[in-house]
């Protein structure tokens, strides 16, 4: 008997970090979640700035607008260096990489103090006070950066738990295990098959395969789960696939897709004699890629879930794409939906 993949998910796991996680930059200037927050960041900063003194809302409205034309094109200068020097400042460790960003911002205090001197507006040009603050702005937003991407870690590492989980749930295992003792006398070949679909689950469960895949990458692991509930549930489980190779490349967090689907085979086809349909689309619109999972509900809804699979889909969206993303899950006539958008 040839070597299975069931041998091949034994691997030994290198102990040396791979280079994404020794280059990984903290504040990513050019996502423009970033640059959204860092404009209303420091325009909330300016406004409040403006009270003091302010003689009346007129007077405050004035100081509003003057200062906002030095601090506005200082922030862009500040996002705009911090994109440019994206590479090189992936290569410092962490701190090196906080105090480059706060160097910037001192430095685009200094770009936005000339241009008020420029045009006449301050004199005597306050250079100190201009470099100080945008030191102390650009601290902020570096260290708000930060903790977001600190949130990553025990994101990631919870769904990865948890799908290991899901993965040696007794009934899961024992089920599929069965299945396959029942195969191997009559069909010892969809035995073997059906062993290294379940390898596969396992490895993916285990291996750390960084920040993102791609989105060919998650649908192939999702068919090698449903082949494995194939095999348990026969003609209960009808699976219909349309996939857009042009979306194949699109990325998102590792096991993403499988606990949507275990999610739809769970509370779709287990508790309906009948069994459910179950519909899994991607499609590629411009440069958005547009992910669908849908299960016929027979029964009506049923017994609700706790909704942690789909709040961890939702926040793993989140925190890889910010913005970009978008994340919804209803049940409308009989059917329930979960739509995904990210961007290509």
């Amino acid at each position: 008997m040839q070597e299975t993949q069931i041998l091949s998910g034994f691997q030994p796991v290198a102990a040396e970090p791979s280079a994404s996680a020794r280059a990984a930059l903290v504040f990513d200037a050019c996502q423009a979640g970033v640059i959204l927050r860092a404009v209303l960041f420091v325009e909330v900063a300016v406004a409040v700035a403006a009270l003091f003194g302010a003689q009346d809302s007129w007077d405050w409205l004035t100081k509003l607008a003057l200062w906002t034309g030095g601090a506005l094109p200082a922030v862009l200068v500040w996002l705009l260096a911090a994109c440019s020097l994206k590479r090189s400042l992936a290569r410092l460790r962490q701190r090196w990489q906080n105090a480059a960003g706060v160097a910037l911002g001192a430095l685009a205090g200094l770009y936005g103090c000339g241009m008020l001197a420029l045009i006449g507006v301050v004199e005597p040009a306050p250079w100190l006070a201009s470099a100080a603050a945008g030191a102390w702005l650009s601290a902020l937003i570096v260290a708000g950066l930060v903790l977001r991407a600190r949130a990553r870690t025990p994101a990631a590492t919870t769904a990865r738990l948890g799908e290991l989980q899901a993965r040696i749930r007794p009934h899961f295992l024992f089920n599929t295990l069965n299945s396959a003792i029942a195969l191997v006398r009559a069909e010892p070949a969809r035995a073997e098959a059906l062993l290294e679909d379940l390898s596969d689950l396992f490895r993916h469960a285990l291996v750390d395969q960084g920040e993102s895949v791609t989105l060919e990458q998650e649908t192939t692991l999702a068919e090698r789960y449903l082949s494995i509930e194939q095999v348990r549930f026969g003609e209960r489980l009808r699976v219909q696939w349309s996939l857009d190779p042009r979306a194949a490349g699109a990325e998102l967090p590792p096991l993403l897709l499988q606990p949507l689907v275990e999610n739809a085979v769970k509370h779709g086809v287990e508790p309906s004699a009948s069994g459910a349909d179950l519909h899994i689309s991607t499609e590629r619109r411009g440069s958005t890629v547009v992910i669908k999972i849908s299960n016929t509900v027979p029964g009506g809804q049923g017994a609700p879930g706790h909704g942690l699979a789909l709040d961890n889909v939702r926040d793993r969206l989140n925190l890889l794409h910010d913005v970009h993303s978008q994340f919804q899950a209803g049940l409308k006539d009989g059917v329930y939906l979960v739509r995904m958008e990210l961007p290509l």
